[in-house]
């Protein structure tokens, strides 16, 4: 196999000998001339198959019990996977999904399934992103490129106390990987409510060499008035005191401007969804909601964040109080941080209990 393993418009015409793969529910290892095989007898979809048989879309879906840990895929050999397709049922915080890398014990990525596609608060909204796209009706759909050189697992866990139903496709390729890709992480953490004068830690602890290249924040404002004056920082390779990248406010961060207002009305939020960047989630006012709710993501691909040896991501929240004064905010935020880097991984933290991710 040769290594043309990125794919983009300008090497479309290029051939290659890279084996094209992908797993379903119709098709559990995503072997050669193995797909639609399930007998009816065994399918989930037998009942609505009944008069058709084998191969007629018999088993399109899984369930997964309560408590129960269900592996999506789990494919041997050198590739990566290119685009991963689900759509979930039930409570989004409490489905965990994982990946490991090569035979690692520590999961690469650990998040619940709703938050690692930019949607934390249970509720659909669409984005048009290069990294992730959010669909009618709740497709979530993501294109980060991830390799893997001898093993990939991936698993869905069921924490809440009834069964969900998931359709999935997980599409990838086999082929060789340059020496020096890193793989790919993505970590979740939630602090609600962040301590007063405190930053919020999007990420920290990370060891190794690598690149960060995205941030997804569900941030609920505790306060009225405007919430996104706190700037990111980036501690990178030793800094402890002061980073060596610093923002200059939220917002700015994700690529817009003075609070996401409509400059033409100056009376509302202004969401929007580019392939880099986007404040694609502003709740509604609804019988029972009293909490402003938000959803951001910002992706680095074309201006990566490179570290040699450790990094730390935090952001501050700040709003104003009397007599032109910031007021540091004691909001809920969670986030999804995603980074490439070198294995072994630090071991990520303990992710919390289902009540603690719970979104109320």
């Amino acid at each position: 196999m040769n290594e043309l393993f990125f794919t983009h418009l300008g090497n479309l015409p290029v051939l290659s000998d890279a084996k094209t793969r992908s797993i379903s529910p119709e098709s559990f290892t995503g072997e050669k001339g193995k797909g639609g095989m399930c007998e009816l007898e065994n399918g989930l979809a037998k009942n609505a198959a009944r008069d058709l048989g084998k191969g007629w879309k018999v088993n399109p879906y899984i369930v997964i019990k309560p408590h129960e840990i269900f592996e999506l895929a789990n494919i041997d050999g050198s590739g990566a996977i290119q685009h991963i397709w689900i759509t979930p049922t039930g409570k989004w915080r409490n489905t965990i999904i994982r990946f490991y890398w090569d035979g690692q014990d520590q999961p690469s990525v650990e998040c619940p399934v709703g938050d690692f596609f930019c949607s934390g608060w249970q509720c659909f909204n669409q984005i048009s992103s290069l990294a992730v796209c959010v669909n009618p009706g709740s497709a979530f759909n993501c294109y980060w490129n991830m390799p893997f050189r001898k093993n990939c697992r991936i698993t869905l866990e069921n924490r809440d106390e009834e069964n969900v139903t998931y359709y999935y496709q997980i599409d990838y390729t086999l082929a060789q990987v340059p020496e020096d890709c890193a793989y790919f992480h993505a970590q979740f953490r939630r602090t609600n409510p962040l301590p007063y004068k405190s930053d919020y830690t999007i990420l920290e602890g990370v060891k190794g060499k690598g690149q960060y290249v995205g941030t997804y924040l569900a941030w609920g404002s505790n306060n009225n008035g405007w919430w996104g004056e706190g700037e990111i920082k980036f501690f990178m390779d030793g800094d402890v005191e002061f980073p060596t990248i610093c923002g200059t406010g939220t917002e700015d961060y994700f690529c817009g401007s003075y609070c996401f207002v409509d400059p033409y009305t100056q009376d509302r939020y202004m969401p929007y969804t580019t392939p880099y960047a986007g404040f694609h989630e502003i709740s509604r006012d609804e019988l029972y909601k009293c909490q402003k709710r938000f959803g951001m993501y910002r992706w680095h691909i074309t201006d990566p964040v490179r570290f040699e040896k450790d990094l730390k991501v935090t952001i501050q929240a700040l709003g104003w109080r009397e007599g032109g004064r910031y007021l540091p905010l004691q909001d809920d935020i969670a986030s999804v941080a995603y980074w490439y880097q070198t294995l072994p991984a630090a071991p990520f933290p303990i992710l919390p209990d289902k009540d603690y991710l719970e979104v109320i």
